[in-house]
């Protein structure tokens, strides 16, 4: 068998030399026009053709050749390895847990769907599905609006649809087997649709970071709420306890990323407000309030308050909660209602806040 033909040696080279190819002209429904236009976006010549035409078939389309899914069984595999040794290699003073988490950004749903974007790779797949082509195109539109950065590690603006994924794992198959599951030969020509590849030097948390210095400027405190579904981690940022971004992912780090440039979003837009000191208390008030309540009611022996969840709203991953207390003194009864807040322990913080205010008063005038 010849060995499998990489143009020039060096792929990268030859697509840079390419003039843009109209890959939104060419038909989906012509196998033969959607293998050579994505040899041409490799930079890779098939000897089995019939291998990229499976890896760019959906199961939607009929006309006789198998879908991805074997290969992208395969592709997810193989990637994982190329990538390990990559990394292990070309890191050799980071730890497993380092090296797993940088492959995990890496190879991420979210990044290879960037990919196929970026390749301009969905309009070559084979396919029968109005559905999917209206979840692809919203999400590329999405991802056009993105800054540099999201395209990088995925942004949080639009859940990236698995197939573009899925298509590039298969592509990355396919040139596996091609090439006598060469792990060499499908690297060098699937690192070049990655990059630039997330290392250590740039995996920084910059948008957690910024996120962190913003609000320490305010007199600000921020917590990250971090919580598991399945295999999706989902992340809720907090600021003074209000519920202000959110992110998701299969990766814990990435999905914080998102959830902390959604935050910074909404900072500098609707949740402007938020940073202006003179319009919210100091941190430290609310927190201690349920405390300073108690010992508040203890010194006059009136009996301990009493909290009661009175509403919750919104789907799960942004649910808020309103709170009441309840307090007996000695000439009356006085109930007080939180601010909506992101959990129920801070709604019941934010209500023994605003009762403390009443019943100090009701001290002062007693007196």
């Amino acid at each position: 068998m010849n060995p499998p033909q990489i143009a020039n040696g060096n792929t990268k080279q030859l697509h840079d030399q390419l003039p843009p190819h109209p890959t939104a002209l060419i038909s989906n429904s012509d196998p033969a026009s959607c293998v050579k236009e994505a040899e041409r976006i490799l930079g890779y010549s098939f000897l089995e053709p019939k291998l990229l035409e499976q890896a760019l078939t959906h199961s939607s389309f009929s006309n006789g050749t198998a879908s991805y899914e074997r290969l992208e069984f395969v592709g997810d595999a193989a990637l994982n390895l190329a990538m390990t040794n990559y990394l292990y290699l070309s890191h050799p003073d980071l730890g497993p847990g380092h090296i797993s988490t940088l492959r995990s950004a890496n190879v991420s749903t979210e990044k290879l769907a960037r990919v196929a974007v970026r390749h301009g790779i969905y309009p070559l797949v084979l396919r029968n599905s109005p559905k999917l082509d209206k979840q692809v195109e919203e999400f590329t539109k999405a991802v056009v609006q993105e800054p540099e950065e999201d395209q990088i590690y995925g942004g949080s603006t639009k859940k990236a649809p698995k197939v573009l994924a899925d298509v590039v794992e298969a592509i990355a198959a396919a040139i596996y087997q091609d090439s006598s599951f060469n792990l060499d030969v499908m690297w060098k020509i699937v690192r070049r649709l990655l990059e630039p590849l997330i290392t250590a030097d740039t995996f920084g948390e910059q948008p957690v970071t910024t996120l962190y210095e913003l609000c320490q400027k305010s007199g600000k405190d921020v917590k990250f709420h971090i919580w598991q579904k399945g295999k999706t981690t989902t992340v809720n940022v907090l600021i003074d306890s209000e519920l202000v971004g959110y992110g998701s992912s299969k990766q814990k780090t990435i999905a914080r990323l998102n959830a902390a440039r959604d935050a910074l979003e909404k900072l500098n837009g609707e949740k402007s407000n938020l940073l202006i000191k003179s319009q919210r208390k100091e941190v430290g008030d609310e927190e201690e309030a349920k405390q300073k309540l108690n010992e508040f009611c203890m010194k006059r022996h009136w009996p301990p308050p009493v909290y009661k969840l009175e509403e919750e709203k919104g789907p799960a991953h942004s649910r808020t909660f309103i709170c009441s207390v309840h307090v007996v003194t000695t000439n009356d009864n006085f109930i007080a209602l939180s601010e909506c807040r992101s959990r129920v322990k801070d709604a019941e913080k934010s209500a023994a806040l605003k009762m403390l205010s009443i019943v100090v008063k009701e001290v002062i005038c007693v007196v």
